[in-house]
């Protein structure tokens, strides 16, 4: 089958083709994105009240005391809203498979030996990375590897949209998730958004998030450019909570917009 990354246990269905099959998948659950939940499957579990918190900033007890992960804010960002943004499935599409029409190709050393890591934009990707880089504080956070994640971020991020980028130790590792603590970036979380196509991954803070569906090679997918004009009117709202409150928890999936703008990440509230 078609080699995807091993977002939300996907790994032992979408492996590599070839000879080294389970090398191949383990290869990449080890170095490329997070684990969690499969890409069919709701986030209606037992789990779900225990790992939201209050879906403000308050992750469950024993995840370990706030460090902050971002420096002080830069003057020329001093009053944007900061935006947290995902990169597997939702900026591009990474595997091992070779890709011929590739928009990078990256070698990773693994074990002692370099391999080639195949990636793929997603569409208007540079359109939208411009665009939040100009309305907003832009931090990259990614529970891929860095020796993966970082080289793909020098290439993707021509524009140094990125004021920080934070990989997978800079997560907590929680009932096998990898999630995203807001509360350590040491921003106000009521100017703090999170765009990520894994629930898992905003788990603590789903009042913050705007989901959006995950990209694999669909190259007339628009989602990103879609979503430009709602994040320009998100940009100037007082407290984002007054638009995202509620919109992303498992058992209220209501759809949020700022005045006529489309409701972010439609229909995605249930896709990894």
């Amino acid at each position: 089958g078609k080699a995807q990354l091993p977002r939300e246990n996907e790994a032992a269905s979408n492996g590599p083709t070839g000879g080294k099959k389970p090398r191949g998948r383990g290869l990449l659950r080890s170095l490329l994105c997070c684990l969690g939940r499969g890409r069919g499957s709701s986030s209606k579990s037992s789990k779900t009240s225990s790992l939201q918190g209050d879906g403000r900033g308050s992750p469950p007890p024993g995840t370990g005391s706030p460090r902050y992960l971002l420096p002080p804010v830069r003057h020329q960002d001093m009053h944007k809203k900061c935006m947290v943004i995902d990169l597997d499935e939702t900026l591009v599409h990474s595997s091992f498979k070779p890709i011929n029409n590739a928009d990078f190709v990256v070698p990773v050393e693994i074990d002692g030996t370099v391999h080639q890591v195949y990636v793929l934009k997603r569409p208007y990707v540079d359109e939208f990375l411009q665009r939040m880089g100009e309305l907003y504080e832009c931090v990259l956070f990614t529970a891929s590897l860095a020796k993966y994640a970082d080289p793909v971020a020098d290439l993707l991020d021509r524009w140094g949209v990125f004021r920080a980028r934070l990989f997978r130790e800079s997560c907590v590792f929680h009932r096998g998730n990898y999630v995203k603590d807001l509360n350590k970036l040491g921003r106000d979380l009521q100017q703090i958004i999170i765009v990520d196509n894994s629930p898992a991954s905003y788990i603590f803070h789903p009042d913050n998030a705007v989901p959006v569906t995950s990209w694999f090679d669909d190259m007339t997918d628009s989602e990103l450019l879609d979503l430009i004009p709602f994040f320009e009117k998100l940009s100037s709202v007082e407290n984002i909570y007054t638009v995202l409150c509620n919109s992303n928890h498992p058992y209220n999936q209501v759809s949020t917009t700022v005045q006529n703008s489309p409701s972010p990440g439609s229909g995605s509230l249930g896709a990894s």
